[in-house]
């Protein structure tokens, strides 16, 4: 067990590559980036010191992921997922953290089902597109 007390932490070891699972313990995805606030000026402190920023929403997704892989596989991993995507959005798929219930140990629990996020429409249509047609899936 972790003792929280005398270690130091960053949202990074807490959240990044987290499992995402709905209000009903399905697999939603994957944390593959942090959406913070910018640091605004802090009134009190003589207006030069600025304050950390503030976490507001986890970003999954290829779109999200191509940066933290860099280099051209990067590049190319995000192009890819603007292109499936299809909306013309080439901001990852967000999750805010209105929605998220608790996070654990190696999973971050949301309120919401899985078919009502931004990153299953992605899924869903890997799933009837791709995966169905293959001879075994299941499907």
């Amino acid at each position: 067990m972790t003792d929280w007390a005398h270690h130091r932490f960053t949202a990074n070891d807490l959240l990044l590559d987290r499992q995402l699972v709905d209000s009903r313990g399905m697999m939603a995805g994957r944390i593959d980036d942090l959406e913070l606030s910018d640091p605004e000026p802090d009134p009190a402190g003589g207006g030069s010191a600025a304050r950390a920023p503030v976490l507001t929403a986890l970003l999954c997704g290829p779109i999200a992921y191509g940066p933290r892989l860099g280099g051209r596989l990067g590049t190319w991993w995000a192009a890819t997922g603007r292109r499936l995507r299809g909306d013309g959005d080439g901001y990852p798929c967000r999750i805010p953290l209105s929605l998220v219930a608790r996070v654990d140990r190696m999973q971050v629990r949301l309120t919401s089902p899985r078919e009502l996020l931004p990153s299953y429409r992605l899924r869903a249509w890997v799933a009837d597109k791709v995966i169905a047609p293959l001879p075994g899936s299941g499907r």
